[in-house]
């Protein structure tokens, strides 16, 4: 398997099943209807485990453009490799997202909140207020890519089983700081999900929140970067 393909079948995997979770919880008569906040964020922290356990020895399994970025930034990766993985990263969101509509469209067809149908799909924050959004993202994202540094160091590294580590990061920074944006922490997490909606026949669905989109992509990034150059001022 090819670090293009690793990337591409891992955050196809974390979309599918992290914003299945989400379908699961809010769509109307699913088995898992009104589960509530702890099972999205238990449901995305498996999500995170299991795609990053599968293609971690393929591509190292970022599975997602912070990291990447922030990686690159750190010297943990090469930068001429950055776009290849973004390009990956981002048709994997798009597919998953794609997979999730599939699997639930039944449950889309008799859910009558535009919103609620949207929020499959993509964040919105509990307060539009577009500077704290902006920071919330920044600093979540910080949290999982400096700990994503640290992991990757060989003095501590589990090969596949860093997926463990992981997992629990995103399941603490869901319960801790994913209470204001519902923590994209993610672009194609967002901005491939988002881009689905946008194009896929949902039933009554109004628009994809475009004047929002931006924070959960450029928050992320920056978080990512941030993080990197914090790796390379404090050292290992």
């Amino acid at each position: 398997m090819s670090p293009f393909i690793g990337e591409l079948i891992g955050t196809t995997i974390l979309l599918l099943l992290g914003n299945a979770v989400v379908a699961n919880v809010i769509l109307k008569k699913t088995k898992g209807h009104d589960a509530g906040w702890i099972a999205i964020n238990l449901g995305w922290g498996v999500s995170v485990f299991i795609a990053v356990f599968i293609v971690a020895k393929y591509s190292g399994a970022h599975i997602n453009p912070a990291v990447t970025v922030g990686l690159a930034i750190a010297g943990e990766f090469p930068l001429a490799s950055v776009p290849l993985y973004l390009a990956a990263q981002f048709l994997g969101g798009a597919l998953g997202a794609f997979l999730v509509w599939l699997h639930y469209r039944d449950h889309f067809e008799i859910t009558e909140n535009a919103d609620v149908k949207r929020a499959v799909f993509c964040t919105a924050p509990a307060i539009r207020n577009p500077v704290s959004n902006l920071l919330s993202e920044i600093i979540a994202t910080f949290v999982l890519v400096f700990a994503v540094l640290y992991l990757v160091e060989p003095d501590v590294g589990l090969g596949a089983l860093d997926a463990i580590p992981v997992g629990i990061i995103v399941l603490a920074i869901g319960l801790t700081l994913g209470g204001t944006t519902g923590y994209a922490i993610n672009p194609a997490r967002d901005l491939s999900p988002r881009i689905v909606h946008a194009l896929l026949p949902i039933k009554n669905k109004q628009g994809s929140d475009w004047s929002y989109a931006w924070i959960p992509v450029v928050g992320p990034i920056t978080g990512g970067l941030l993080a990197g150059a914090a790796f390379l001022l404090i050292g290992s």
